[in-house]
């Protein structure tokens, strides 16, 4: 097992001592790995660490970001607009660092998203970042390498989440939005601005379905189309030229209704696998499609028999996916703060 202690949770964020390497923190570090673009795992530091698709995603991003006094994080406050040098690392082209050799290779979970292979005396570890199994219409092609230890997230680890083949909910999608222009609706989908609304643009134009989309979306659009997906054509919304005949892709932050539709029939609906929970999604819109960018429960136990490690550790997730991979013979952990660990 390994024993050379060289990763660590310090000060609530993944560390690895031996390479001096901070792992998706929301404090600046001087050199820290960032997996992907959403903003629980992207924030700017001195040297970012990441694969080539996800430095323009965080460029984008990290130009884009609110003045300091809004932020919700006051310690960020005096580097919001901190100059950035980016160290990036195609796929599954190894580097040496020091005494080991990483490598990223595709998470799966948005356009960039990467996992992050480090191997050196102590064996072979990943930590997976947010990922997922399915293939996607707009993401990289996810993988799952052998290694001796994982530090994967559980975020569906509970036996509910079981997310219908892409291809049934993309269906269902289409039909709910060509149902709801059909009547005269606005159909109004839910969607993060990063990596969700492009794949809910790439489903509702193979449909057919003509396409508006939020400020935030299109920008965040351009940049996957610069990074070579292929997206259907849409318009940036426009208040004043939006004629309701076209499906919207909006950010859920953005709840009020866009001043174009107030007075119209309006169709609303989320993205999330949150509406297999036993609540579903709280009545919050009309209807649920379980689209989610995570690793449902299946694939989080396909990815441990796939990788065959000795040791799981987990994070971002319940806790209680523990006891059901010790059920069955797995031997796995939560990561614990002050907890010492050799990698992963």
């Amino acid at each position: 097992m390994c024993s050379s202690r060289m990763f660590s949770l310090l000060d609530k964020t993944l560390y690895v001592r031996d390479l001096d390497l901070w792992v998706d923190s929301m404090k600046p570090r001087t050199r820290c790995y960032v997996s992907h673009g959403h903003a629980d795992h992207a924030r700017p530091h001195d040297i970012v660490v990441t694969s080539t698709a996800n430095a323009m995603v965080c460029a984008h991003r990290f130009g884009r970001r609110a003045p300091a006094k809004q932020t919700a994080f006051p310690e960020l406050a005096a580097v919001e607009r901190r100059d950035v040098v980016w160290e990036t690392h195609a796929f599954n082209e190894p580097w040496r660092d020091g005494d080991h050799e990483l490598t990223l290779f595709s998470a799966g979970h948005v356009l960039g998203s990467s996992q992050l292979l480090i191997e050196g005396e102590s064996g072979r570890h990943v930590y997976t970042g947010d990922f997922k199994l399915e293939p996607s219409y707009t993401a990289e092609m996810p993988e799952v390498k052998r290694c001796d230890s994982v530090l994967m997230e559980c975020t569906y680890g509970k036996p509910q989440y079981v997310f219908p083949p892409r291809a049934e909910i993309a269906g269902q999608m289409v039909a709910w939005a060509r149902a709801a222009l059909e009547e005269g609706a606005v159909p109004m989908f839910f969607a993060y601005s990063l990596g969700k609304a492009q794949e809910a643009m790439a489903i509702l134009g193979a449909g057919g379905i003509p396409l508006a989309a939020h400020g935030a979306v299109a920008s965040m659009s351009r940049v996957y189309e610069d990074a070579g997906v292929a997206l259907p054509p849409y318009e940036r919304y426009d208040a004043e030229t939006f004629d309701g005949m076209r499906a919207l892709v909006w950010p859920p932050s953005g709840r009020a209704l866009p001043k174009a539709v107030r007075g119209k029939v309006v169709r609303t609906a989320a993205l999330t696998g949150w509406v297999l929970g036993r609540n579903g999604f709280g009545g919050r819109t009309d209807v649920g499609f379980p689209l989610s960018d995570h690793a449902d429960y299946p694939s989080l136990l396909r990815y441990v028999e796939l990788a065959q490690p000795k040791k799981v550790w987990l994070n971002h997730g319940g806790r209680d996916f523990v006891g059901r991979l010790r059920k069955l013979g797995v031997d796995a952990e939560y990561l614990e703060a002050n907890q010492q660990l050799a990698l992963f």
